[in-house]
C-alpha cells in the first residue's frame, strides 16, 4: 500500500472524496480498490435500512438498520444527509464523518446523487467524481453479473440510472468506467492533484 502524497499545508483538515453514478457502474469495486492502494483514506459506511445482501456484513457494507431505528437516527440528526433510493432509506453518519475530516484524514464515501448534492452544499472544498458506465447495455449487463436484483429491480435501476446521468456535470470529474485499472489510476490521481 501506498501513501497519498503530502497534504497541503494550508489545511489541517482531511478532504471529502464522495464518488457517485448509476447503481452497477462499479463504485463498489472502485472505492475497494482506492483503499487497498492508498491507506491514508478512510471509508465512511453508510447505513441503510434495506436487507442485508448475501455475504454482506452489518459495519463492512453498510450499518443495516430498520427502518424505525433509521428513523429515529433521522430524528436525532445523527446523519449528515439523508435520502430514499430504490425505495429504501441511506443516510451518512455524522460522527464518523467529521471526526475524521477534523482529524485530517481523507475519507472517500460512495453516495447517490440526492446525497451527493447535498454534501456539495456542506463540503464545497470536496472531492466530488461521477462515475459514468460506457453505455446503458454495458450497465444492464453488470447488473445481471450482479446477480442481487430481480428484472424488475433491474429496470428500475436502468430508469433511474438515465435519470443520474442527467445530474453528472453538477461533478467537477466525470469518469468513464470501462477499464477498472484505469480508472482507479485516474481517481487516485484526481485525489493527488486535489490535496496538494
Amino acid at each position: 500500500m501506498k501513501r497519498l502524497e503530502s497534504r497541503s499545508r494550508t489545511s489541517n483538515k482531511g478532504k471529502l472524496i464522495v464518488l457517485s453514478g448509476p447503481s452497477g457502474v462499479g463504485k463498489t469495486t472502485i472505492s475497494r480498490e482506492i483503499l487497498n492502494r492508498c491507506n491514508d483514506i478512510h471509508y465512511s459506511i453508510s447505513a441503510t435500512s434495506r436487507p442485508k445482501r448475501k455475504g454482506e456484513k452489518d459495519g463492512r457494507e453498510y450499518f443495516f438498520l430498520s427502518e424505525k431505528k433509521f428513523k429515529d437516527w433521522i430524528n436525532k440528526r445523527l446523519f449528515i444527509e439523508y435520502a430514499i433510493v430504490h425505495g429504501n432509506l441511506y443516510g451518512t453518519p455524522k460522527k464518523y464523518l467529521t471526526d475524521n475530516l477534523n482529524k485530517g484524514c481523507h475519507v472517500l464515501m460512495d453516495v447517490d446523487v440526492q446525497g451527493a448534492k447535498k454534501l456539495m452544499n456542506k463540503y464545497p472544498k470536496g472531492i466530488f467524481i461521477f462515475i459514468t458506465p460506457p453505455n446503458l447495455p454495458e450497465l444492464e449487463r453488470r447488473l445481471l453479473k450482479r446477480n442481487t436484483d430481480n428484472k424488475k429491480e433491474i429496470n428500475n435501476r436502468l430508469t433511474r440510472a438515465q435519470a443520474e446521468m442527467e445530474y453528472k456535470n453538477d461533478y467537477k470529474y466525470i469518469i468513464e468506467n470501462r477499464d477498472l485499472e484505469k480508472t482507479v489510476e485516474k481517481i487516485i490521481s484526481i485525489i493527488n492533484k486535489e490535496i496538494n
